[in-house]
């Protein structure tokens, strides 16, 4: 299953639950995203042609975040770019999010183990500005499935 987390017209995060399961390449974000989610799941033998990537330039203007919840449960909550709580999801083992826009912060429900991709360098307190976070009592819960995912062939 695929969520999106979208607020304002904004689309803050994509989540790839661990359930989800498609033959062949799916991206979800679209092209001019400057942090590409995709999923790929080919039969044995299925060959992926060997490419080199080329020296293209880009400019990227924020740092995005792509997570990969290894073990355990962690609540997401979402912030505007102002600063303004508006709804947490609830990750476990296995799901992936992409954090796209805005703000965003974190509880350990349950122990986790996850790894953490994003754009560098990283520069220090000068990469980000801290906001306040809600309590307990102030989370929102959210499931909203996708219905439409962008396939491509390979």
């Amino acid at each position: 299953m695929i969520e999106r987390v979208s607020f304002g017209g904004v689309e803050f995060a994509i989540i790839v639950r661990s359930n989800f399961s498609e033959p062949g390449i799916h991206f979800f974000t679209p092209g001019d995203f400057s942090q590409q989610l995709g999923y790929m799941r080919h039969p044995a033998g299925h060959a992926i042609e060997p490419h080199i990537h080329n020296s293209v330039q880009r400019s990227v203007h924020f740092t995005r975040e792509v997570l990969f919840l290894r073990r355990g449960r962690l609540r997401v909550d979402f912030y505007t770019d102002d600063g303004d709580y508006f709804e947490s999801r609830e990750l476990g083992a296995g799901d992936v999010i992409l954090l796209a826009a805005g703000g965003h912060g974190f509880e350990a429900l349950e122990e986790i183990e996850m790894i953490e991709v994003k754009q560098g360098p990283y520069i220090g307190d000068a990469d980000k500005t801290r906001i306040k976070g809600i309590t307990a009592s102030q989370v929102k819960t959210t499931i909203e499935p996708c219905k439409s995912i962008k396939k491509t062939q390979s």
